[in-house]
């Protein structure tokens, strides 16, 4: 067997949405022949998605240039911790944190917000969401738990509200329903802050944290605030949302915050009778916008009934369709993201950014 030409091979191979094959990506860290088997053991440091089944495209000339009846695909994940966009301190056990941000409200932000989460971890990730719309908090209520209270150990830490595989955290676990909260923009920064750092994520690859939408003061103290690594920008194809997510973009570039790519929410409306496809806020709007602004357009997503009455019993579409088509857009969006993250992002030791408590 030789390994050089079981390395070229793999050098050639660029899996869906990577931008780079197996070899420059470090991921390949064994090649073994035990017969009558070729052993490949990757280590990922990125969640994907089906990336076992599209390697199989390779089995037949691997087997052809190693001697080997079949091949065996050994896959873990070590997610990389990257290199935070500003000097906000870190927090406590988590390596990564994407912002999802919209120009405007009524945009699906939220509730993409949760699925994305959600999918993360099903791809395998530890996954928390931090709820940082503090006017509006709607992320208790889409998981299930608008009831839960986060319990407080000795030290005045807040242990996150567990919730279908993701830890959750809230100014809604914290005020009551009934009451409005009326801070301006430092008060709600500061509760902000204060959520963020003083509970106990554990260990986690991701922490998605949904920013209030608009791109104003609060928005743009809070994307300083918050040790961010990278953000996302949802949007639908309506002329003033895409407007509003420009101005979205352009608010994370000013404080230097990289911008994974774009979310078309609402994209069209497929009939439940007869299957038509109807874009019914335009088409087109979200892919001009990656391409003016030089973001990846990370996906489409539908407008469909099934996600509102999903949120509203708490039950999100990743949990209450997990194998249907909606589940398996937001998977391919997770996994976008994921390799985005990691691909625009800088490695660092994950032990870097962990805070003694």
């Amino acid at each position: 067997m030789n390994n050089n030409d079981i390395m070229a091979l793999l050098a050639k191979f660029i899996p869906p949405h990577w931008g780079r094959d197996l070899v420059s990506t470090g991921a390949v860290r064994d090649i073994s022949l035990q017969s009558p088997r070729l052993v490949i053991k990757l280590v990922l440091p990125f969640v994907d998605y089906q990336l076992e089944t599209v390697l199989t495209q390779l089995d037949e000339n691997l087997c052809r240039v190693s001697g080997a009846e079949q091949v065996e695909w050994q896959i873990s994940v070590d997610v990389a911790t990257l290199a935070r966009a500003n000097d906000a301190q870190g927090v406590s056990g988590v390596r990564n944190i994407i912002a999802i941000s919209s120009g405007k409200g009524g945009v699906g932000k939220s509730t993409t917000a949760v699925n994305l989460a959600l999918a993360l971890q099903r791809l395998g990730a530890r996954v928390g969401i931090l709820d940082a719309d503090v006017y509006g908090p709607s992320i208790p209520m889409m998981l299930g738990v608008a009831g839960a209270k986060p319990s407080m150990s000795d030290d005045k830490m807040m242990g996150p509200i567990q919730a279908h595989g993701i830890v959750a955290n809230s100014i809604g676990f914290l005020v009551s329903t009934k009451d409005a909260t009326i801070w301006r923009g430092p008060m709600a920064s500061k509760a902000l802050t204060q959520i963020l750092q003083e509970t106990r994520w554990g260990e986690l690859d991701y922490l998605v944290v949904d920013l209030p939408p608009g791109t104003g003061d609060i928005q743009i103290t809070m994307s300083q605030g918050v040790p961010t690594t990278a953000a996302v920008v949802v949007t639908t194809p309506q002329n003033v949302a895409l407007a509003d997510a420009v101005k979205g973009i352009s608010m994370f570039n000013k404080v230097h915050v990289p911008v994974l790519g774009v979310i078309e929410n609402m994209s069209y409306h497929i009939c439940g009778q007869c299957g038509h496809q109807a874009e019914l806020f335009g088409a087109g709007g979200g892919l001009r916008v990656s391409q003016q602004q030089q973001v990846p357009l990370l996906g489409q997503l539908p407008l469909d009934a099934r996600i509102g009455v999903d949120m509203d019993k708490g039950r999100p579409t990743m949990i209450a369709e997990p194998d249907g088509a909606l589940a398996e857009a937001y998977l391919t969006i997770a996994a976008r993201v994921a390799s985005g993250l990691y691909f625009s992002g800088k490695s660092v030791p994950t032990s870097l950014y962990t805070r003694v408590i």
